[in-house]
Protein backbone atom coordinates (compact mmCIF):
# COMPACT_ATOMS: atom_id res chain seq x y z
CA UNK A 1 0.00 0.00 0.00
CA UNK A 2 1.28 3.48 -0.92
CA UNK A 3 2.47 5.65 1.93
CA UNK A 4 0.24 8.61 2.67
CA UNK A 5 1.57 12.12 2.04
CA UNK A 6 2.90 14.08 5.02
CA UNK A 7 0.10 15.30 7.27
CA UNK A 8 2.11 18.25 8.62
CA UNK A 9 0.86 20.94 6.18
CA UNK A 10 -2.74 20.01 6.89
CA UNK A 11 -2.14 19.96 10.66
CA UNK A 12 -0.55 23.42 10.48
CA UNK A 13 -3.51 24.76 8.53
CA UNK A 14 -5.91 23.24 11.07
CA UNK A 15 -3.98 24.88 13.92
CA UNK A 16 -4.16 28.22 12.11
CA UNK A 17 -7.92 27.96 11.62
CA UNK A 18 -8.51 26.94 15.22
CA UNK A 19 -6.49 29.96 16.37
CA UNK A 20 -8.72 32.21 14.26
CA UNK A 21 -11.84 30.64 15.74
CA UNK A 22 -10.53 31.34 19.24
CA UNK A 23 -10.28 35.09 18.59
CA UNK A 24 -12.93 37.19 20.42
CA UNK A 25 -14.09 38.96 17.22
CA UNK A 26 -14.29 35.78 15.15
CA UNK A 27 -18.09 35.84 14.72
CA UNK A 28 -18.25 39.55 13.86
CA UNK A 29 -18.19 38.61 10.18
CA UNK A 30 -20.76 35.81 9.95
CA UNK A 31 -19.98 34.88 6.35
CA UNK A 32 -16.24 34.65 6.97
CA UNK A 33 -16.84 32.72 10.19
CA UNK A 34 -18.96 30.17 8.33
CA UNK A 35 -16.25 29.70 5.68
CA UNK A 36 -13.52 29.23 8.30
CA UNK A 37 -15.68 26.83 10.29
CA UNK A 38 -16.40 24.68 7.22
CA UNK A 39 -12.71 24.52 6.35
CA UNK A 40 -11.78 23.74 9.96
CA UNK A 41 -14.25 20.85 10.01
CA UNK A 42 -12.84 19.54 6.74
CA UNK A 43 -9.23 19.44 7.98
CA UNK A 44 -10.28 18.22 11.43
CA UNK A 45 -11.92 15.19 9.85
CA UNK A 46 -8.83 14.63 7.69
CA UNK A 47 -6.44 14.72 10.65
CA UNK A 48 -8.67 12.44 12.73
CA UNK A 49 -8.88 9.91 9.90
CA UNK A 50 -5.11 10.10 9.45
CA UNK A 51 -4.52 9.35 13.14
CA UNK A 52 -7.07 6.52 12.99
CA UNK A 53 -5.26 5.13 9.93
CA UNK A 54 -1.95 5.16 11.81
CA UNK A 55 -3.52 3.46 14.84
CA UNK A 56 -5.20 0.82 12.68
CA UNK A 57 -1.92 0.21 10.89
CA UNK A 58 -0.24 -0.50 14.21
CA UNK A 59 -3.04 -2.91 15.13
CA UNK A 60 -2.65 -4.71 11.80
CA UNK A 61 1.08 -5.06 12.43
CA UNK A 62 0.50 -6.37 15.97
CA UNK A 63 -2.14 -8.89 14.88
CA UNK A 64 0.06 -10.07 12.00
CA UNK A 65 3.04 -10.56 14.31
CA UNK A 66 0.90 -12.40 16.86
CA UNK A 67 -0.59 -14.68 14.20
CA UNK A 68 2.90 -15.63 12.98
CA UNK A 69 4.43 -16.11 16.44
CA UNK A 70 4.72 -19.89 17.03
CA UNK A 71 5.29 -19.34 20.75
CA UNK A 72 2.03 -17.39 21.24
CA UNK A 73 -1.07 -18.90 22.80
CA UNK A 74 -3.02 -20.81 20.09
CA UNK A 75 -6.28 -19.20 21.11
CA UNK A 76 -4.82 -15.70 20.79
CA UNK A 77 -3.27 -16.58 17.44
CA UNK A 78 -6.64 -17.78 16.16
CA UNK A 79 -8.38 -14.66 17.44
CA UNK A 80 -5.77 -12.44 15.79
CA UNK A 81 -6.32 -14.26 12.51
CA UNK A 82 -10.09 -13.75 12.76
CA UNK A 83 -9.81 -10.01 13.49
CA UNK A 84 -7.07 -9.28 10.94
CA UNK A 85 -9.23 -9.07 7.75
CA UNK A 86 -11.58 -6.49 9.28
CA UNK A 87 -8.63 -4.42 10.53
CA UNK A 88 -7.03 -4.52 7.09
CA UNK A 89 -10.29 -3.50 5.44
CA UNK A 90 -10.70 -0.59 7.89
CA UNK A 91 -7.11 0.52 7.25
CA UNK A 92 -7.76 0.47 3.50
CA UNK A 93 -10.97 2.50 3.88
CA UNK A 94 -9.19 5.09 6.01
CA UNK A 95 -6.31 5.25 3.53
CA UNK A 96 -8.73 5.99 0.68
CA UNK A 97 -10.67 8.54 2.77
CA UNK A 98 -7.51 10.43 3.70
CA UNK A 99 -6.29 10.59 0.10
CA UNK A 100 -9.70 11.76 -1.06
CA UNK A 101 -9.76 14.50 1.58
CA UNK A 102 -6.25 15.67 0.71
CA UNK A 103 -7.44 16.47 -2.82
CA UNK A 104 -10.08 19.17 -2.25
CA UNK A 105 -12.70 19.86 -4.94
CA UNK A 106 -12.15 22.65 -7.42
CA UNK A 107 -13.71 25.89 -6.13
CA UNK A 108 -15.89 26.21 -9.22
CA UNK A 109 -17.29 22.66 -9.13
CA UNK A 110 -20.54 23.71 -7.50
CA UNK A 111 -21.15 26.61 -9.90
CA UNK A 112 -23.81 26.87 -12.55
CA UNK A 113 -22.37 26.75 -16.05
CA UNK A 114 -22.45 28.77 -19.25
CA UNK A 115 -21.94 26.57 -22.32
CA UNK A 116 -20.92 28.01 -25.68
CA UNK A 117 -21.04 25.78 -28.76
CA UNK A 118 -19.70 27.05 -32.10
CA UNK A 119 -19.43 25.46 -35.53
CA UNK A 120 -15.82 25.14 -36.66
CA UNK A 121 -14.40 23.68 -39.86
CA UNK A 122 -16.88 21.94 -42.10
CA UNK A 123 -19.51 24.48 -43.12
CA UNK A 124 -23.12 23.32 -42.89
CA UNK A 125 -22.11 19.92 -41.51
CA UNK A 126 -20.29 21.62 -38.60
CA UNK A 127 -23.37 23.70 -37.78
CA UNK A 128 -25.58 20.60 -37.87
CA UNK A 129 -23.24 18.79 -35.49
CA UNK A 130 -23.23 21.86 -33.22
CA UNK A 131 -27.01 21.38 -32.99
CA UNK A 132 -26.48 17.67 -32.22
CA UNK A 133 -24.12 18.50 -29.36
CA UNK A 134 -26.52 21.13 -28.04
CA UNK A 135 -29.30 18.54 -28.00
CA UNK A 136 -27.00 16.00 -26.30
CA UNK A 137 -26.11 18.35 -23.46
CA UNK A 138 -29.71 19.53 -23.04
CA UNK A 139 -30.95 15.93 -22.76
CA UNK A 140 -28.20 15.11 -20.26
CA UNK A 141 -29.10 18.18 -18.19
CA UNK A 142 -32.82 17.36 -18.27
CA UNK A 143 -32.05 13.83 -17.12
CA UNK A 144 -30.30 15.22 -14.04
CA UNK A 145 -33.06 17.69 -13.26
CA UNK A 146 -31.02 20.74 -14.24
CA UNK A 147 -32.60 23.80 -15.83
CA UNK A 148 -31.66 25.25 -19.23
CA UNK A 149 -31.82 28.98 -19.94
CA UNK A 150 -31.12 30.04 -23.56
CA UNK A 151 -28.89 33.11 -23.77
CA UNK A 152 -27.92 33.61 -27.40
CA UNK A 153 -28.00 31.71 -30.66
CA UNK A 154 -27.23 32.12 -34.35
CA UNK A 155 -28.84 29.58 -36.67
CA UNK A 156 -27.66 28.20 -40.00
CA UNK A 157 -29.65 27.81 -43.20
CA UNK A 158 -30.00 24.03 -42.75
CA UNK A 159 -31.30 24.17 -39.19
CA UNK A 160 -28.04 23.91 -37.29
CA UNK A 161 -26.24 26.40 -35.10
CA UNK A 162 -23.37 28.65 -36.05
CA UNK A 163 -23.28 29.51 -32.34
CA UNK A 164 -25.47 28.76 -29.34
CA UNK A 165 -24.95 29.93 -25.75
CA UNK A 166 -27.02 28.75 -22.80
CA UNK A 167 -26.92 28.65 -19.00
CA UNK A 168 -27.34 25.40 -17.05
CA UNK A 169 -28.34 25.67 -13.40
CA UNK A 170 -28.48 22.85 -10.88
CA UNK A 171 -26.42 20.81 -8.44
CA UNK A 172 -22.70 20.30 -9.27
CA UNK A 173 -23.16 21.36 -12.89
CA UNK A 174 -19.61 22.54 -13.58
CA UNK A 175 -18.13 19.49 -11.85
CA UNK A 176 -19.75 17.24 -14.45
CA UNK A 177 -19.44 19.39 -17.57
CA UNK A 178 -16.02 21.02 -17.18
CA UNK A 179 -14.33 18.27 -19.23
CA UNK A 180 -16.26 19.25 -22.37
CA UNK A 181 -14.18 22.33 -23.23
CA UNK A 182 -12.26 21.76 -26.44
CA UNK A 183 -12.53 20.79 -30.08
CA UNK A 184 -15.04 18.02 -30.87
CA UNK A 185 -14.47 16.26 -34.20
CA UNK A 186 -17.19 14.43 -36.12
CA UNK A 187 -16.69 11.90 -38.91
CA UNK A 188 -19.81 10.99 -40.87
CA UNK A 189 -21.54 11.21 -44.23
CA UNK A 190 -23.30 14.60 -44.44
CA UNK A 191 -26.93 14.70 -45.54
CA UNK A 192 -25.80 16.81 -48.51
CA UNK A 193 -23.22 14.25 -49.69
CA UNK A 194 -24.59 12.33 -52.68
CA UNK A 195 -21.56 10.06 -53.16
CA UNK A 196 -21.56 8.75 -49.59
CA UNK A 197 -18.11 10.07 -48.73
CA UNK A 198 -17.24 10.54 -45.06
CA UNK A 199 -16.48 14.13 -44.11
CA UNK A 200 -14.63 15.43 -41.05
CA UNK A 201 -15.93 18.55 -39.32
CA UNK A 202 -15.25 20.25 -36.01
CA UNK A 203 -17.20 22.06 -33.32
CA UNK A 204 -15.73 23.98 -30.40
CA UNK A 205 -17.27 23.83 -26.94
CA UNK A 206 -16.48 26.25 -24.12
CA UNK A 207 -17.63 25.49 -20.57
CA UNK A 208 -17.51 28.48 -18.24
CA UNK A 209 -18.38 28.46 -14.53
CA UNK A 210 -20.99 31.14 -13.97
CA UNK A 211 -19.22 34.12 -12.47
CA UNK A 212 -20.63 36.16 -9.63
CA UNK A 213 -20.14 39.90 -9.42
CA UNK A 214 -17.65 39.46 -6.57
CA UNK A 215 -15.49 37.17 -8.77
CA UNK A 216 -14.83 39.72 -11.50
CA UNK A 217 -14.80 43.47 -11.00
CA UNK A 218 -15.95 45.27 -14.15
CA UNK A 219 -15.60 49.03 -14.44
CA UNK A 220 -18.70 50.39 -16.21
CA UNK A 221 -16.41 52.87 -17.98
CA UNK A 222 -14.75 49.91 -19.72
CA UNK A 223 -18.00 48.82 -21.37
CA UNK A 224 -19.39 49.84 -24.74
CA UNK A 225 -23.08 48.94 -24.70
CA UNK A 226 -25.30 49.26 -27.77
CA UNK A 227 -28.90 48.21 -28.40
CA UNK A 228 -30.33 47.23 -31.74
CA UNK A 229 -33.22 45.44 -33.37
CA UNK A 230 -33.02 41.67 -33.03
CA UNK A 231 -32.87 39.66 -36.24
CA UNK A 232 -33.80 36.10 -37.11
CA UNK A 233 -36.56 33.92 -35.63
CA UNK A 234 -38.13 34.92 -32.38
CA UNK A 235 -41.55 36.33 -33.08
CA UNK A 236 -42.91 39.71 -34.04
CA UNK A 237 -42.29 41.26 -30.62
CA UNK A 238 -38.60 40.45 -30.72
CA UNK A 239 -38.00 41.65 -34.24
CA UNK A 240 -39.76 45.02 -34.03
CA UNK A 241 -38.21 46.42 -30.85
CA UNK A 242 -34.67 47.46 -29.97
CA UNK A 243 -34.25 44.60 -27.50
CA UNK A 244 -30.93 43.09 -28.64
CA UNK A 245 -27.89 44.09 -26.59
CA UNK A 246 -24.23 44.08 -27.58
CA UNK A 247 -21.53 44.66 -24.96
CA UNK A 248 -17.85 45.18 -25.74
CA UNK A 249 -15.29 45.03 -22.91
CA UNK A 250 -12.69 47.51 -24.15
CA UNK A 251 -9.64 46.31 -22.13
CA UNK A 252 -9.91 42.74 -23.50
CA UNK A 253 -11.89 43.23 -26.71
CA UNK A 254 -14.41 40.60 -25.61
CA UNK A 255 -17.80 41.06 -27.27
CA UNK A 256 -21.11 39.56 -26.15
CA UNK A 257 -24.37 39.76 -28.08
CA UNK A 258 -27.70 38.68 -26.60
CA UNK A 259 -31.07 38.84 -28.35
CA UNK A 260 -33.03 35.79 -27.26
CA UNK A 261 -35.39 37.62 -24.92
CA UNK A 262 -38.05 40.23 -25.64
CA UNK A 263 -36.80 42.48 -22.84
CA UNK A 264 -33.80 44.72 -23.41
CA UNK A 265 -33.13 44.65 -19.66
CA UNK A 266 -33.15 40.83 -19.58
CA UNK A 267 -30.85 40.61 -22.60
CA UNK A 268 -28.44 43.06 -20.97
CA UNK A 269 -28.40 41.03 -17.74
CA UNK A 270 -27.73 37.82 -19.68
CA UNK A 271 -24.99 39.46 -21.73
CA UNK A 272 -23.30 40.70 -18.55
CA UNK A 273 -23.50 37.18 -17.08
CA UNK A 274 -21.75 35.75 -20.15
CA UNK A 275 -19.13 38.52 -20.08
CA UNK A 276 -18.35 37.93 -16.40
CA UNK A 277 -17.99 34.19 -17.01
CA UNK A 278 -15.64 34.75 -19.94
CA UNK A 279 -13.52 37.16 -17.93
CA UNK A 280 -13.38 34.71 -15.03
CA UNK A 281 -12.34 31.92 -17.40
CA UNK A 282 -9.60 34.12 -18.86
CA UNK A 283 -8.35 34.89 -15.35
CA UNK A 284 -8.31 31.19 -14.44
CA UNK A 285 -6.61 30.26 -17.73
CA UNK A 286 -3.83 32.76 -16.98
CA UNK A 287 -3.29 31.16 -13.57
CA UNK A 288 -3.35 27.64 -14.98
CA UNK A 289 -0.81 28.58 -17.65
CA UNK A 290 1.82 28.87 -14.92
CA UNK A 291 1.52 25.14 -14.38
CA UNK A 292 1.03 24.05 -18.00
CA UNK A 293 4.55 22.66 -18.32
CA UNK A 294 4.05 20.48 -15.26
CA UNK A 295 0.57 19.25 -16.11
CA UNK A 296 0.48 17.26 -19.30
CA UNK A 297 -3.17 16.34 -19.24
CA UNK A 298 -5.66 18.95 -20.43
CA UNK A 299 -8.55 17.52 -18.39
CA UNK A 300 -10.38 20.38 -16.74
CA UNK A 301 -8.01 23.08 -17.99
CA UNK A 302 -10.33 24.38 -20.69
CA UNK A 303 -7.72 24.14 -23.46
CA UNK A 304 -9.89 24.82 -26.51
CA UNK A 305 -7.09 24.45 -29.07
CA UNK A 306 -6.84 20.70 -28.58
CA UNK A 307 -8.97 18.04 -30.26
CA UNK A 308 -10.40 16.29 -27.24
CA UNK A 309 -12.88 13.88 -28.80
CA UNK A 310 -13.92 12.17 -32.03
CA UNK A 311 -17.45 11.04 -32.90
CA UNK A 312 -17.16 8.43 -35.67
CA UNK A 313 -20.63 7.57 -36.99
CA UNK A 314 -19.74 4.77 -39.47
CA UNK A 315 -18.00 2.85 -36.66
CA UNK A 316 -20.53 3.76 -33.95
CA UNK A 317 -17.58 5.04 -31.93
CA UNK A 318 -16.80 7.88 -29.54
CA UNK A 319 -13.13 8.32 -28.60
CA UNK A 320 -11.91 10.67 -25.90
CA UNK A 321 -8.27 11.27 -26.79
CA UNK A 322 -7.22 12.70 -23.40
CA UNK A 323 -7.70 9.46 -21.50
CA UNK A 324 -7.61 6.92 -24.32
CA UNK A 325 -11.23 5.88 -23.86
CA UNK A 326 -13.31 4.41 -26.70
CA UNK A 327 -17.03 3.68 -26.36
CA UNK A 328 -19.01 1.89 -29.06
CA UNK A 329 -22.41 3.30 -28.14
CA UNK A 330 -22.59 6.56 -30.06
CA UNK A 331 -26.41 6.78 -30.46
CA UNK A 332 -26.96 6.34 -26.71
CA UNK A 333 -24.29 8.93 -25.91
CA UNK A 334 -25.87 11.46 -28.26
CA UNK A 335 -29.17 10.87 -26.43
CA UNK A 336 -27.51 12.28 -23.30
CA UNK A 337 -26.36 9.04 -21.64
CA UNK A 338 -22.98 10.50 -20.68
CA UNK A 339 -22.46 9.27 -17.10
CA UNK A 340 -19.98 6.51 -18.01
CA UNK A 341 -17.90 8.98 -20.03
CA UNK A 342 -17.90 11.68 -17.36
CA UNK A 343 -17.09 9.20 -14.59
CA UNK A 344 -14.06 7.96 -16.55
CA UNK A 345 -12.86 11.55 -16.96
CA UNK A 346 -13.36 12.26 -13.26
CA UNK A 347 -11.43 9.14 -12.32
CA UNK A 348 -8.54 10.08 -14.61
CA UNK A 349 -8.38 13.59 -13.14
CA UNK A 350 -8.43 12.21 -9.59
CA UNK A 351 -5.59 9.81 -10.36
CA UNK A 352 -3.52 12.59 -11.91
CA UNK A 353 -4.04 14.92 -8.97
CA UNK A 354 -3.27 12.05 -6.62
CA UNK A 355 -0.02 11.37 -8.49
CA UNK A 356 0.94 15.04 -8.14
CA UNK A 357 0.13 14.95 -4.43
CA UNK A 358 2.15 11.80 -3.75
CA UNK A 359 4.97 12.57 -6.16
CA UNK A 360 4.45 9.29 -7.95
CA UNK A 361 4.19 8.58 -11.67
CA UNK A 362 1.00 9.43 -13.48
CA UNK A 363 -1.12 6.27 -13.75
CA UNK A 364 -1.98 4.88 -17.16
CA UNK A 365 -5.62 5.49 -18.09
CA UNK A 366 -8.08 2.69 -17.53
CA UNK A 367 -9.28 2.46 -21.08
CA UNK A 368 -10.09 0.34 -24.03
CA UNK A 369 -7.82 0.28 -27.05
CA UNK A 370 -7.87 3.41 -29.16
CA UNK A 371 -7.27 3.43 -32.88
CA UNK A 372 -4.45 5.73 -33.99
CA UNK A 373 -6.10 8.48 -35.99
Amino acid sequence: MEQLPDITPFQLRLDELQAQMAEPAFYANQRRAAEVTREQQQWQALVENYRAYEQTGREVADHTALQRDPSADPGLRELAGMELPELQARRDRLHAAVLQAMIPPEPADSRNTVMEIRAGAGGDEASLFAADLHRMYVKYAEGRGWKIQPMSSSGSDRGGFKEVIFLITGDQVYKRLKYESGVHRVQRVPVTEASGRIHTSTVTVAVLPEAEEVDVQIDPQDLEITVQRASGPGGQGVNTTDSAVRIIHRPTGLMVYCADGRSQQKNKAQAMAVLRSRLLQRKEDDEQAKYAARRRSQIGTGDRSERIRTYNFPQNRLTDHRIGLTLHSLPALLEGNLDALFEALQRAEFEERLAELTGGPRPLPRSLAVEDE
